[in-house]
């Protein structure tokens, strides 16, 4: 193994976060995101359930600090040399008493950063109210800065070579969304079908696999698609059901999402034939605005005019950047596609737009993971959009539309009206 990027593309992100560092007064940053961490020195491990931070000094190479039995890993994935690769003790792992965070913080005198302006971390999954006070109470002449999600947003301007995986994950998606159609089938239980679209997520393509996902794949089925973060049971799949999926292919820790529905059976009802029109028409309205100079809020208000028009209500954000993720979500935690949002969307910025209508008994969702190009918009995966119709008893599947106009061909074909002569137009 190892680091995914070479070293200038470490160099370039560090100079981004040193530059936002120093607009904050921070003289030493510390992170416990795993995705920021990922970010600065490319260690990726299942590690993030104990303390483990990432040290960024005004200068030189980022410091990894982890637990013991992660070191190794650590010395395959990052790009520093190993001076800059520090273990903990074991024994202070989930001890009473003891805490990682008190060898940190004689890390930070033996380095001379005890006095420093630190930068901690505040709004973070993976560091404790524990670890926070363990850590100033080991370095108690340190000036504590808050980080205010500073590496997240440096995240948010993507590099071509994490475009590249990104197109690449992006098409692990689409084997996921295409295995979904094939394996939701009446009789079938969930979980069968769910243990498909796993196999298919790590397997990835011919040319390169796909690793766990950030999220696990939300499969709901007939009354269990109006929640908006259900998994998958062992119920029986039943015909005159909607589902739909939400998911992700992943490839060196970078996400391209997509959510896509079905009807299981051969005639969907009228209410989510509406919704699919609905949905599909806003979607298109939110991507012409998805062009550099425009905001985050344009494309939520173009979204909103779609919604008003056809009387339809959505309280949420329709989307998020995206781009590294771990448990437990693969979002950024910066802009959002919602109302009054006023970044500024910019050339290889990323986004997960979730169209999710949640209705009482029933629900549709539709997505795109997008970036913004140039000139207009990148959707990286490529599949149709729109309602899926799977009609299990005939071992069929075809989308809502092209169902409808089978149909109506059909009748017009049995009805067969005389032929009229052509009207004279007028010059």
């Amino acid at each position: 193994m190892k680091p995914v990027f070479d070293k200038n593309e470490y160099a370039r992100r560090l100079t981004k976060v040193r530059k936002s560092m120093a607009a904050k007064g921070i003289e030493v940053l510390i992170e416990a995101d795993p995705a920021n961490m990922n970010y600065l020195t490319g260690y990726d491990g299942w590690s993030f359930y104990v303390p483990q931070i990432v040290v960024v000094p005004e200068a030189g190479e980022p410091v990894w600090i982890g637990r013991g039995v992660d070191l190794g890993g650590a010395k395959l994935t990052c790009w520093m040399s190993q001076a800059n690769i520090v273990a903990y003790p074991e024994v202070t792992v989930q001890h009473p008493v003891m805490h990682p965070m008190d060898f940190v913080g004689q890390e930070f005198a033996r380095r001379g950063w005890g006095r420093k302006r630190v930068g901690f971390p505040v709004d973070c999954y993976y560091f404790t109210p524990r670890a926070s006070a363990a850590l100033k109470a080991a370095m108690p002449n340190a000036r504590a800065v808050d980080t205010d999600l500073l590496v997240n947003w440096a995240r948010l301007v993507k590099s071509d070579a994490e475009i590249k995986l990104m197109r690449q994950a992006a098409r692990v998606t689409e084997a996921i969304v295409d295995t979904y159609y094939k394996a939701m089938l009446p009789g079938r239980r969930q979980c069968d079908a769910a243990g498909d679209i796993l196999r298919t997520a790590a397997a990835g393509t011919a040319k390169f696999g796909g690793d766990y996902a950030a999220c696990m794949p939300f499969i709901p089925v007939g009354d269990q698609t109006q929640a908006s973060h259900l998994t998958w049971t062992d119920q029986v799949i039943k015909s005159g059901q909607t589902s739909y999926i939400e998911c992700s292919g992943v490839r060196y820790r970078y996400h391209s999402p997509l959510a896509r529905s079905i009807w299981i059976g051969p005639k969907p009802p009228r209410n989510l034939l509406e919704t699919n029109a609905v949905v599909l028409e806003g979607m298109e309205a939110a991507l012409a605005q998805a062009k550099p100079g425009n905001t985050c809020g344009m494309m939520a208000d173009a979204w909103q005019k779609v919604l008003d028009r056809a009387g339809v209500k959505k309280e949420s954000r329709i989307g998020y950047a995206t781009g590294i993720g771990y448990p437990p979500d693969w979002g950024e935690h910066t802009a959002s596609l919602r109302a009054g949002d006023s970044t500024v969307l910019k050339p290889n910025m990323t986004f997960h737009m979730i169209l999710g209508m949640w209705m009482d008994g029933w629900g549709f969702e539709s997505s795109e993971t997008f970036r913004i190009a140039d000139r207009g918009v990148e959707c990286l995966a490529k599949v149709p959009r729109g309602l899926k119709v799977i009609d299990g008893a005939r071992g069929k599947s075809q989308s809502a539309g092209r169902a409808k106009a089978k149909a109506k061909a059909k009748a017009k074909a049995k009805t067969k009206p005389a032929r009229k002569a052509p009207k004279r137009r007028r010059a």
